[in-house]
């Protein structure tokens, strides 16, 4: 059959960001607040994921460059990272959290 349509790329911002390193550093950092859907036409900010599709979580941590002309340096002010050993305790806080997926559980 047809692949599923491609969902609305959204990016979540911590709640707590822009924030210095040494408040990163304090505490843990906690994204509770994240909320998902398999909704295509939600507008409430959701992050929109596919059902039965796998995904990678992927943290990015950007410098905010107090230079005037830091857009030439965009490129260079982040760093990426990605968690591919959480795949399985996503599928299992996913089955958890859904109401419909008793036959899971």
């Amino acid at each position: 059959g047809r692949a599923d349509p491609a969902a609305p790329g959204r990016v979540h911002f911590h709640p707590d960001s822009p924030a210095k390193g040494g408040q990163w550093m304090r505490q843990i950092v906690s994204f509770d607040k994240l909320k998902l859907t398999n909704n295509l036409l939600d507008d409430n900010g959701h992050i929109i994921l596919n059902s039965m599709h796998r995904y990678q979580p992927r943290f990015h941590v950007v410098y905010v460059d107090p230079r005037r002309d830091s857009e030439r340096f965009a490129h260079e002010n982040f760093k990426s990272f990605t968690f591919a050993e959480t795949h399985h305790r996503i599928t299992q806080l996913k089955i958890a959290s859904n109401p419909f997926a008793k036959g899971f559980r």
